[in-house]
């Protein structure tokens, strides 16, 4: 199978592949989450895999966009704790280090520990794993990267310190997509929807109240603003049930409710 992530190999896109599908695949990199769709919609890619929030930082509101506006569906979902790591060329000290490159997200989530090493320069890069790889490749010295751990081990680097995010328990949610929805899947207990509301009172308390009367559970809701409409919002949720009967059930009632429904995905609750 050919997947599609957003980084190169080693970063965590790359572990949830691995993961989630095995190691018997091909990957295709993608250093951003706007070319992964047309991999996709034209037969390169069989599957992608795709961040969609982060336990900490929250939504990752531009992805929900992407997915709707390409009509991908997602059949799958993945949850991985998101460990940190300082590396560098073999043999060097933290002391010796003076610059540090990596994601934004992984700065921020590693900026606490770094108070304590005033010398050393944080930079902004593109891809955790990418600067593992130009250290490597380079032989970078007095030059750290904030990475997976399977970075460190593809890239031949040296742990200077594991596991220097502020907060340990820290996860992202990933999906997996696919250009159509798989059909009658019996493990089917997540669905992820796109709603927008009628211009009525108290619209999204009936929708979450016939929710609640079918017993499916609201796990998480997004607005996003529609563009071509201001001031007027979209509602990405994800719903969690037992019954899918009762799940289906809650829909033929919510799109009474609604003015647009959109499916975009159901499969199993890997939470």
């Amino acid at each position: 199978m050919k997947i599609a992530i957003q980084g190169i190999k080693g970063s965590f896109h790359h572990i949830v592949a691995e993961n989630y599908f095995g190691e018997n695949i091909e990957l295709i990199e993608c250093m951003t989450f706007g070319e992964m769709p047309n991999l996709l919609l034209n037969g390169t890619a069989d599957f992608l895999v795709m961040a969609i929030e982060n336990s900490i930082a929250g939504a990752i509101i531009p992805n929900y966009t992407l997915i709707d506006e390409n009509d991908l569906a997602i059949v799958g979902e993945y949850y991985l704790g998101i460990h940190q790591n300082l590396m560098s060329l073999p043999g060097q000290k933290i002391e010796e280090i003076k610059k540090v490159y990596s994601h934004p997200m992984a700065l921020l989530q590693c900026r606490s520990f770094f108070k304590d090493y005033p010398h050393i320069k944080l930079i902004e890069d593109t891809d955790t794993a990418e600067v593992a790889r130009r250290i490597q490749e380079n032989q970078l010295k007095k030059v750290g990267a904030i990475a997976s751990d399977k970075a460190a081990e593809i890239y031949e680097l040296e742990m200077v310190a594991e596991q220097i995010q502020t907060i340990k328990n820290n996860y992202t949610r990933f999906v997996i997509l696919q250009r159509q929805e798989s059909l009658n899947n019996p493990e089917v207990t997540k669905a992820s929807l796109k709603f927008v509301l009628k211009d009525e009172s108290g619209s999204l308390g009936e929708v979450l109240m016939l929710l609640a009367n079918h017993k499916v559970n609201l796990s998480k809701i997004q607005s996003l603003p529609i563009i071509e409409t201001p001031w007027e919002y979209a509602f990405f949720a994800d719903l969690v049930f037992e019954d899918y009967q009762e799940y289906k059930n809650a829909l033929v009632d919510i799109r009474g409710k609604v003015s647009s429904l959109k499916i975009l995905g159901e499969y199993k609750n890997n939470k």
